[in-house]
């Protein structure tokens, strides 16, 4: 923990309440909160008394500190009233129960954004994890960031179409790693629209316009245009040979016309199929299962790769899964990230490697933040990851020089030196 006085940081003098039915465990943590020097520290014993205190203030507290077990009102049920009625900025949730309990608060938070859930933490609390989840208040604060997080305005059809016609949409490029030697095996192209005005959009602002419409097909081809000429320039710039993956839509994988121009493309190209990976969702194979099927099949036997994307582990998506000619296994992220703290998530991401493993397709992990993560999935078996910890999104020209400046720590990540 920094030796940084604690006055000095944001949450030195502000107003917390600590919930906790038991006294010595109330005493034990109000005393850690007077170690970081929070100004008046509030008590109540159980989820009533909190509310009832709460609602006498002016405004909301800077934050509540709860236990999850608590006779009357437990800490699910307060953390519920704490984020309908608004009463505190920050929550932090802490139990010496099963930590699956806590993983629900967890999950919740991933859900709703407004319960401002710093994050939940296992009895004894220990002062440095504590100081750690302050932390996050003092950069939200900074940031003057939104508690609740608005989803972007969505384009219009005819607006996509002319941003289509002046190839204004461009792919930009996400690493996939070797977890065994931490070694560029791959990238995900990622749809970017480069904006007259707006700058550079993320697909949350046109991608659920596109869903559905005929335009679908002729943005997806435009993308993989641009694809296949990266391809090319990489393979001049002496780049070792590495898979680009890309979406297809559930409307274009059950389209047999649309698979037919796809390929054409590919093959004039001159690009050679097993360089190309397909991600398709299972909801995507779902939606027109005997003609996605069909098409998967072409697919595989043209030599293209096929990626089963955000992939769960209930009956509907192991099913789909054994059923369907997959080369790639992408596992979630909502199974990766905190897999090496949350028991659940855990077990839920081995199966899935297990499962992977099994049938002999290679398995990717989506959404790699933390080294505690990587070293879970490395110590499991995964053979490749991606996300921020290894790389962010990155356009074309920029792939060459990361994989320079980053070899050596990718390499140390995987052991391999």
């Amino acid at each position: 923990m920094s030796t940084q006085p604690a006055a000095t940081f944001a949450w030195a003098g502000r107003r917390v309440l600590v919930v906790e039915d038991s006294v010595v465990q109330r005493g034990y943590l109000v005393g850690l909160l007077r170690q970081l020097a929070f100004g008046e520290i509030l008590e109540a014993g159980d989820g009533n008394e909190a509310l009832q205190l709460l609602e006498r203030e002016a405004e909301p507290l800077f934050l509540v500190l709860t236990d999850l077990e608590m006779p009357g009102m437990d800490g699910i049920e307060l953390t519920c009233q704490l984020r309908e009625r608004r009463l505190a900025e920050h929550l932090i949730v802490v139990s010496a129960r099963d930590p699956r309990l806590l993983e629900i608060i967890e999950s919740m938070a991933c859900e709703d954004a407004a319960i401002g859930l710093l994050g939940t933490l296992l009895k004894p609390v220990q002062l440095e994890p504590l100081t750690q989840l302050l932390y996050k208040a003092e950069g939200r604060s900074r940031d003057c960031a939104p508690s609740v997080a608005m989803p972007p305005p969505q384009a219009t059809l005819d607006e996509l179409a002319q941003a289509l016609a002046r190839n204004e949409f461009l792919p930009w490029f996400q690493p996939k790693v070797s977890m065994q030697h931490g070694q560029l095996k791959g990238v995900e192209a990622l749809a970017r629209w480069q904006h007259p005005q707006r700058g550079l959009l993320s697909p949350a602002h046109f991608i659920d316009t596109l869903e559905g419409q005929p335009l679908m097909a002729e943005f997806t081809l435009a993308m993989v245009q641009q694809v296949l000429q990266h391809i090319l320039q990489w393979q001049k710039a002496g780049l070792p040979p590495l898979t680009v993956s890309v979406n297809l839509s559930a409307d274009n994988l059950a389209e047999r016309g649309f698979i037919d121009r796809l390929t054409a493309q590919v093959s004039a190209s001159g690009v050679a199929p097993g360089w190309l990976v397909w991600e398709v969702t299972e909801t995507s194979v779902m939606r027109q299962l005997s003609q996605a099927l069909t098409n998967m099949g072409r697919l595989r036997l043209m030599g293209y790769g096929l990626a089963m994307d955000d992939f769960g582990i209930g009956y509907s998506s192991m099913q789909q899964f054994a059923r369907c000619p997959f080369t790639e296994l992408k596992i979630d992220r909502a199974f990766v990230n905190g897999a090496a703290q949350w028991p659940n998530r855990h077990k839920v991401l081995k199966s899935a490697l297990d499962l992977g493993q099994s049938l002999g397709v290679a398995t990717v992990a989506e959404g790699v933040e933390t080294e505690e993560d990587w070293k879970l999935l490395r110590d499991l078996g995964c053979d490749m990851a991606q996300g921020y910890l290894l790389a962010k999104p990155m356009p074309a020209e920029a792939l060459v020089g990361w994989m320079r400046q980053d070899r050596r720590r990718l390499r140390a990540l995987a052991g391999s030196e």
